[in-house]
């Protein structure tokens, strides 16, 4: 069998085409498994995860679980809310304690970019970045590119555009790395004050135009405005924002193409999209929940088979 080149997932970056290929082609069998009547399978019997959530998180910390739950690991769940982090015990002190548990593999959120990588360094163990700050989200990433494969065929050559908070969004980041890595074609849209100066230099173009964003592309990744990160007012008004950024089914219906419409969630429904953008057939953004636990299985699995070498 062929093998991630990688012991953790700390970010796309550290990826190579063929890892990502190989982690689709495993989410194909696990996405079998899930549509089964018995939906588990005995492979990480012997495996112990560790959740350690140092931000909120519903979806992604459920299909985090679930994903391990299918795969028969020993699951422990951890809340930083509720641990002696809030007595100011250090995040090294915190992961050792957990894993003189015997735990194997640890899924990590942190607000700071790099806590995953830092603790790579620290650790005997298996690390999966869960998103840490407005730095990456490798397994969303893996997620909507495995959904557009799903929906299109192929993520080779396609136009994707990213509209939105792209200055703070860690799924922007880690969505146009496995974008480019696999040969689309990608651009973002949104205000000008919500764009990274950087965003060229990643091979990426910037169209400040929805509606042109919009002709050109295939598939259109909504992001909400991350309303917890704006320490200052990047754009005059929430109404403001969704006349010019804002997908209505009236616009999606005057392209002369249909295009995919996908959000990584939670959505701000009337704000980037509305309803009934949210809910209509070219919408595939219950689908991305779906493959979400398939390509967690898949990851966690490749990275299990690893430490039991």
């Amino acid at each position: 069998m062929s093998e991630l080149s990688v012991n953790h997932l700390l970010g796309i970056k550290y990826l190579k085409e063929s890892d990502i290929q190989l982690i689709f082609e495993t989410a194909d069998h696990f996405k079998e498994v899930i549509n089964r009547s018995i939906k588990k399978v005995p492979s990480l019997r012997d495996i112990t995860i560790a959740n350690i959530f140092f931000e909120n998180s519903t979806r992604t910390k459920l299909s985090f679980e679930l994903a391990e739950k299918r795969l028969s690991a020993d699951v422990l769940n951890f809340s930083a809310s509720q641990s002696s982090v809030k007595k100011g015990e250090t995040l090294i002190d915190t992961v050792n304690n957990i894993l003189s548990m015997k735990v194997d593999m640890v899924v990590m959120r942190h607000p700071n970019p790099g806590a995953g990588i830092f603790l790579s360094k620290h650790v005997k163990a298996s690390i999966v970045n869960a998103g840490d700050g407005a730095h990456e989200h490798p397994t969303q990433a893996l997620l909507d590119s495995y959904s557009i494969r799903e929906k299109l065929g192929d993520v080779a050559g396609k136009n994707v555009v990213i509209v939105g908070d792209i200055l703070h969004s860690r799924v922007a980041l880690s969505n146009i790395f496995a974008l480019k890595l696999q040969g689309a074609n990608v651009k973002v849209c949104g205000p000008k004050t919500l764009i990274p100066k950087y965003i060229e230099s990643l091979g990426v173009q910037v169209e400040m135009n929805l509606r042109k964003a919009l002709e050109w592309c295939d598939v259109a990744n909504m992001l909400r405005i991350q309303n917890e990160r704006l320490d200052i007012s990047y754009f005059p008004t929430t109404r403001e924002y969704t006349q010019q950024f804002g997908v209505n089914k009236a616009l999606l219906d005057s392209l002369a193409k249909e295009i995919v419409i996908m959000h990584p969630g939670p959505i701000n429904r009337g704000v980037e999209i509305t309803s009934d953008v949210a809910d209509s057939k070219q919408s595939i953004i219950l689908n991305q929940v779906e493959n979400g636990v398939a390509i967690r299985m898949a990851v966690i699995y490749l990275l299990a088979s690893k430490i039991k070498q």
